[in-house]
């Protein structure tokens, strides 16, 4: 059991600084993200800015066990959002020649891992770092 809760807090940990990250990310290379837009998105400087602070705050609530909940579910609903952005970025990946074409392909069942490991923190029961 011991294990099981230090690999929970573990993990729970290393969410919120991969979300958090990520999030700042979107700040610090705007216009790579922005270059990622869709071009059917209306205000892509606004979208990249909005979903980089929802990174961030919801990496951050993942580590209050009173936002916990909320912050996973959020994290997994934007990356339901996101699958937009993969699906454009397969449909015109000669806009993106620094990235080889598996990557933008591999990106898609990885959005799955990543919503499942968002919504385990879902769980009621879930071990919460203390």
């Amino acid at each position: 059991m011991l294990k099981t809760v230090a690999r929970s807090r573990a993990s729970v940990i290393a969410q919120s600084i991969f979300y958090s990250a990520s999030g700042i990310n979107h700040f610090w290379h705007e216009n790579f993200y922005l270059r990622i837009m869709p071009d059917h998105d209306a205000h892509p400087l606004t979208l990249v800015r909005l979903s980089g602070l929802a990174e961030i705050l919801g990496g951050l609530g993942l580590l209050l066990p009173t936002t916990r909940r909320f912050s996973a579910i959020g994290i997994a609903l934007m990356l339901v959002v996101f699958f937009d952005v993969h699906i454009s970025m397969l449909r015109h990946p000669a806009r993106f020649p620094e990235v080889p074409e598996w990557v933008l392909w591999a990106r898609l069942p990885l959005q799955f891992v990543l919503i499942a490991w968002a919504l385990y923190y879902a769980r009621r029961d879930a071990v919460s770092p203390r």
